[in-house]
């Protein structure tokens, strides 16, 4: 045991001095978490509209007042007439313009009711959709307090109710996704370059002809990364919640637990690469490259698992983050236990022991 804790202090002090891994270790997380939680992001904020109100009357001026006051919405100009429509839209500088018929207030209790005409600019389909939602989520509002019981014999009102998201935040689909990404990179690619660099050095086999035996240095390579990536999920989590303001609903100790099962598969996979990898420069591609893209693409942090076609949704069962993100989602944001994740943590662990497996076999055979 001692002298396994002489090696994981070497490895603590190789990490420490070098600034280029700390800068990665450390500093990238933090860069990552930030700029996905602010920058990238589904939400739609701030977006300038053009308003044509024909009518001008109380109900109008309180509909426009809304839409103002609202986060999603600037209003860029007031328009006169039909014809400049299609001029503010060929300025570029506006995404959506709002018509309001003349009369409107005394329409409303006839029957078919006021008339809004919404117009986006549907070069950006998903956008233009996003802010038809909105612009109807506040008219519906508006409409619900005009009603009054009774006034029709028959009546079918829609209530919207949006669970554990009720805000639609962008950051409660970033956060999760990031932290996978985040982790699974980190631990792999650090992990697999520091062992192929004792490879290239020669070193590794004067550490395996040491008293210690060959699995314990393996060991001891890899327990400083597995703390770096503890630190970096307490930097992540705090961000999280006292920065983007997303909560965790659930237990903490569930979180943390889940976390740690992931780093170690992160890590697992690492030692695998490492054993693929005949130098740094190879380990990085394929610990970086080779993970980044089907990360991103088929874990269902960017696009939905189930939209895609299912011979991808095969292919993406074999990404951990997929279940990662599954049941991180499900803790920080639906406040779930053990009982409603187990299945996706099963899966890890089973992925962490096929990893281990793997690398135990090629890492022998190497030698």
């Amino acid at each position: 045991m001692k002298q396994l804790l002489i090696f994981i202090k070497k490895e603590f002090l190789h990490i420490l001095r070098d600034s280029r891994s700390m800068l990665v270790l450390i500093g990238l997380p933090i860069v990552q978490i930030l700029l996905f939680g602010f920058a990238i992001t589904n939400e739609t904020r701030n977006s300038n509209i053009a308003i044509l109100d024909n009518a001008k009357d109380p109900a109008t001026q309180n509909l426009i007042t809304r839409i103002e006051s609202s986060r999603y919405f600037d209003i860029d100009r007031s328009l006169s007439t039909n014809d400049q429509i299609e001029k503010a839209f060929r300025t570029g500088k506006i995404r959506l313009a709002i018509v309001f018929e003349s009369p409107f207030l005394s329409s409303t209790s006839r029957i078919g009711g006021a008339k809004i005409q919404i117009i986006t600019d549907a070069s950006d389909p998903n956008t233009a959709t996003t802010l038809i939602n909105y612009i109807n989520l506040i008219v519906a509002s508006y409409q619900n307090e005009l009603t009054q019981p009774n006034t029709m014999p028959l009546a079918i009102n829609t209530e919207i109710r949006m669970l554990y998201n009720p805000e639609l935040k962008g950051s409660f689909s970033s956060v999760p996704g990031v932290m996978g990404l985040i982790l699974l990179l980190i631990s792999a690619m650090m992990t697999s370059i520091a062992i192929v660099k004792e490879r290239e050095l020669g070193t590794m086999e004067i550490l395996l002809v040491s008293p210690m035996k060959p699995w314990l240095v393996v060991v001891s390579k890899t327990i400083p990364y597995f703390v770096l990536s503890l630190v970096n999920i307490a930097t992540i989590l705090l961000l999280s919640v006292f920065v983007l303001g997303l909560p965790i609903q659930g237990s903490l100790v569930l979180l943390i637990a889940s976390t740690v099962i992931y780093i170690i598969c992160s890590l697992s996979l690492g030692l695998l690469i490492s054993t693929i990898a005949n130098s740094q420069q190879t380990a990085m591609l394929l610990s970086l490259l080779g993970l980044m893209l089907p990360v991103m693409m088929l874990s269902g942090y960017m696009f939905p698992v189930a939209n895609m076609p299912m011979p991808l949704q095969i292919i993406s069962n074999i990404i951990p983050t997929k279940w990662y993100i599954i049941a991180i989602k499900g803790v920080m944001i639906k406040g779930v236990g053990l009982a409603q994740i187990w299945k996706e943590l099963l899966i890890l662990i089973g992925m962490t022991l096929f990893f281990i497996f793997l690398s135990i076999k090629r890492f022998r055979i190497r030698l």
